[in-house]
């Protein structure tokens, strides 16, 4: 007996030791996986086959590390420091870890912690050019020259053909104002690797400070070749163009600047003052009112248009272009001095004479006492508020942050955001156009979701019984809940109805059927006879939370709809959030209840409620991407840019594609 369970107990060590190697063989398989598909570029399944290695072995420092470089390429630098130092907590000894870690952190202008890496770096590997070279520009952006002079040195003593090396030197020099040092780098630089854009840009502005204006045109000539889309390149060549005298070039920079960015209203102002100074006040008159649609509170753009309008007779149009500014700038003389010339003009002496009299007074008080009478001086960027952080560095205030995030939701001509996962999404999502809205709530469906990058459904315990019972065809939750839009599908979906209908009218009445029915009358978006049909099944069965959830989503989704023949209105949010907290009452546990709760709260703009709903959902579901993005996208509304950074870096991660775009146009 003895011996025959010491033969049991060997056995089960031996199945455990093979599971246990099979399940390491498996997390190995997934993160070669993910390596193979960022080689590939496409960073954010990567991302996700990273996530599955590290749910199924969360001590591996692999995944952790490789899951950061996935996201270095998403400009996620606050996500790369996290996930490198995840890595290091597991295996110390990584010290690519330290590299990408210190590389972030010099992103995120931590260099005394991004120095501090590469000299850990520099222990393991003390002739490594990049953990050298790292260091010297960290040294430099901490204004440590002669330590940043050493250690260029000592990497060029050791990789004395690394042209990078020159060219990050220079860039030292540039900072010290040492022009002349820098250019013997960058030509010994591009004598060695001619293709170097950034060589060539720095060496264009190294000849613009010393006002050697036609070298800086040659120098930007030169990254024109190298890459001809760049419209910040346009933009500065037409500067030093017109630096040069050479109008007829600048203007065609400006001209091309904007064909590659139309709402580029750097250029567009630039070429407005090109055209007021060469007299062409139609033209110019044009691009300063484009700058102010884009940016209403450039009033170096509006003081200039009000100029051109009283140059060109426009007495009245520059009278109210003069006395915006003075409303936001009541120190601002030269706008009184503007309105002065305007009210005569009119005919308007007395307004004249007093708008003189205030201009000449802001003057005599300035000149009395300029720190107790400061004079106003607009900057272009006049509109944007901003205060200090504990730190002492600006931060944007609530306000300025819900301004700019109001900007971004405005963006036309984009892309939607729920479409399935294929390969326009490969590479930079951070760069794409993409619209920027909540994600939608979720519905019930007869076609499981498909821009899922996970295969396992969304998982409901009621939609699990229902789905076990086999009285209706699987049921889904989808937040994209439609009809695929093809006609076979579509006739398919009114034959069901009509065999549905036949079943009812038979003498069948049970729930389920008025549920399948209202189901697809929702896929159909034929809201009222889905609401109809959901009451009908509630008045069956009172506690069937899959008809609660069903109605709540027709409910909010119907615009115009009807509930036993009475128009809904708004209304229709309340009795939704209604049916979702009777689907709490019998399943607490139903994190699209609250997620979808979350959504129509944003639709009536209470944000403090749909964050609140949000994070309920997170307290359910910690891996649920949509409530962490709809939670940021939240934030952002409130104007708490912190929070929302943190919460749509984590949708990111999770898969959720819009996420990264957003933070790259919000920073």
């Amino acid at each position: 007996m003895k011996r025959m369970l010491r033969i049991i107990i060997g056995l089960i060590f031996a199945i455990a030791g093979v599971m246990q190697s099979q399940a390491q063989v498996n997390a190995e398989q997934v993160v070669n996986i993910g390596r193979n598909v960022l080689s590939m570029d496409d960073y954010m399944l990567a991302i996700q086959y990273f996530n599955q290695a590290i749910k199924a072995k969360p001590y591996l420092s692999d995944p952790y590390y490789y899951r950061a470089l996935a996201k270095l390429y998403l400009d996620d630098f606050a996500g790369v420091e996290q996930d490198c130092s995840m890595a290091l907590e597991r295996n110390k000894f990584k010290t690519e870890a330290y590299k990408l870690r210190g590389f972030a952190r010099q992103y995120l202008n931590k260099s005394e912690e991004a120095l501090s890496d590469f000299n850990i770096g520099l222990e393991y590997n003390p002739k490594d050019r990049y953990f050298l070279y790292y260091k010297g520009i960290a040294e430099a952006s901490l204004e440590k020259y002669a330590a940043s002079d050493s250690t260029f040195s000592r990497l060029l003593k050791l990789y004395p053909k690394f042209e990078e090396a020159y060219t990050s030197r220079a860039r030292t020099y540039i900072l010290r104002g040492d022009t002349t040092a820098a250019l013997n780098d960058l030509e010994t630089s591009l004598n060695m690797a001619p293709a170097q854009l950034n060589a060539w840009l720095m060496l264009a502005d190294v000849y613009a400070q010393r006002r050697q204006w036609e070298d800086a045109s040659k120098a930007l000539d030169e990254v024109a070749k190298l890459d001809p889309q760049l419209p910040g390149l346009y933009l500065n060549r037409a500067y030093i163009r017109y630096n040069n005298d050479d109008y007829f070039g600048a203007m065609s920079d400006y001209n091309y600047t904007i064909t590659l960015e139309p709402d580029n209203t750097a250029a567009i102002y630039n070429r407005a003052l090109l055209r007021y100074e060469v007299r062409d006040f139609r033209n110019a008159l044009a691009d300063f009112s484009r700058v102010l649609e884009l940016e209403p509170d450039n009033f170096h753009a509006r003081y200039n248009r009000g100029l051109i309008e009283m140059e060109t007779g426009q007495y009245r149009a520059a009278l109210n272009d003069f006395n915006v500014i003075a409303g936001r700038y009541p120190r601002f003389y030269q706008a009184y001095y503007a309105i002065a010339q305007c009210r005569q003009r009119l005919g308007d002496g007395h307004g004249a004479t007093m708008a003189m009299y205030k201009a000449d007074d802001i003057v005599r008080k300035y000149v009395a006492n300029p720190k107790r009478n400061p004079l106003d001086r607009p900057t272009i960027e006049a509109g944007v508020s901003a205060r200090k952080d504990e730190s002492g560095k600006g931060e944007e205030d609530e306000t300025a942050v819900m301004e700019k995030f109001n900007r971004l939701v405005t963006v036309s001509g984009t892309e939607e955001t729920n479409m399935a996962y294929n390969e326009r999404y490969r590479g930079k999502v951070q760069d794409m156009q993409l619209r920027v809205e909540p994600a939608q709530a979720y519905g019930l469906s007869f076609a499981p979701q498909q821009d899922k990058i996970s295969v396992s459904p969304n998982y409901s315990r009621d939609l699990d019984n229902l789905n076990r019972s086999g009285l209706l065809p699987p049921l889904y939750l989808s937040n994209s809940p439609g009809v695929a839009q093809d006609s076979v599908a579509i006739k398919q979906a009114f034959s069901d109805i009509e065999m549905y209908s036949e079943a009812i009218d038979g003498g069948s009445k049970r729930p389920v059927d008025y549920l399948g029915r209202g189901v697809l009358y929702s896929m159909l978006k034929n809201y009222s006879a889905a609401i109809d049909d959901f009451n009908k099944a509630l008045a069956l069965d009172p506690n069937f939370a899959t008809a609660y959830q069903a109605r709540s989503y027709a409910l909010m989704r119907s615009h115009g709809a009807s509930n036993n023949g009475e128009e809904l209105g708004i209304n229709r949010y309340s009795l939704a959030l209604a049916d979702l907290d009777r689907v709490l009452q019998i399943y607490p546990e139903m994190e699209y209840a609250w997620f979808n709760k979350g959504v129509i709260y944003l639709l009536m703009e209470d944000y403090t409620a749909a964050v609140q709903c949000f994070s309920e959902a997170l307290k359910l579901n910690s891996d649920f991407g949509e409530a962490y993005y709809n939670r940021g996208y939240s934030y952002l509304r409130m104007g708490n840019k912190r929070a929302a950074t943190d919460d749509l870096r984590k949708s990111g991660e999770l898969g959720i594609l819009p996420s990264y775009n957003i933070l790259k146009r919000m920073n």
